[in-house]
């Protein structure tokens, strides 16, 4: 019966290193220290200023190990954007900041796992709800005008910046 191990940890994105948690319990189970810690900031490159949840599923007879991400939530990536601490008690009414279609556009990227979206349009939309429900305006306008603007296709040379980027993640 194979033993493991799993070790989980809070890092920012892109600076794990092998202080503890990480470090000891990498070494404890006979792993190259720097091999692993190098390979979860490679992962967590693209969530730097963020804080990530990283869970390394080690198995102690091959040492072979799996690394997994629980990545920020979207009310804590769409905050970050708008570099305010917490969500608005009254969306409808106070606006807690305004935040940029690209910004939108990187949270749906970071988000592209966890979304039920097909198109990158599709994924925006979704994000720009969820920016409305927390009292962020996108471009300076209510986060459901700018989705209807994207219907209208008024983004659409700003989506096909980023369309590669999405169908290669």
């Amino acid at each position: 019966m194979a033993r493991i191990k799993v070790v989980k940890a809070q890092i920012e994105g892109g600076k794990a290193t092998n202080a503890p948690p990480l470090g000891p319990a990498i070494a404890d189970a006979g792993l190259n220290i720097s091999e692993v810690i190098n390979e979860i900031n490679k992962m967590t490159e693209a969530y730097k200023g963020q804080t990530v949840t990283v869970k390394l599923v080690i198995d102690l007879d091959t040492k072979k190990y799996d690394v997994f991400l629980e990545l920020p939530t979207t009310t804590s990536l769409l905050l970050s954007m708008a570099k305010v601490s917490e969500p608005s008690g009254d969306p409808a009414h106070k606006k807690i900041g305004n935040i940029s279609l690209e910004d939108v556009i990187k949270v749906a990227l970071l988000k592209k796992t966890e979304l039920n979206a097909k198109s990158l349009k599709s994924a925006v939309k979704i994000i720009l709800g969820s920016a409305r429900s927390i009292g962020l305006t996108v471009e300076g306008k209510d986060p459901k005008e700018v989705s209807v603007e994207l219907d209208k296709g008024l983004y659409d040379e700003i989506l096909k910046k980023y369309e590669g980027e999405w169908s290669k993640r």
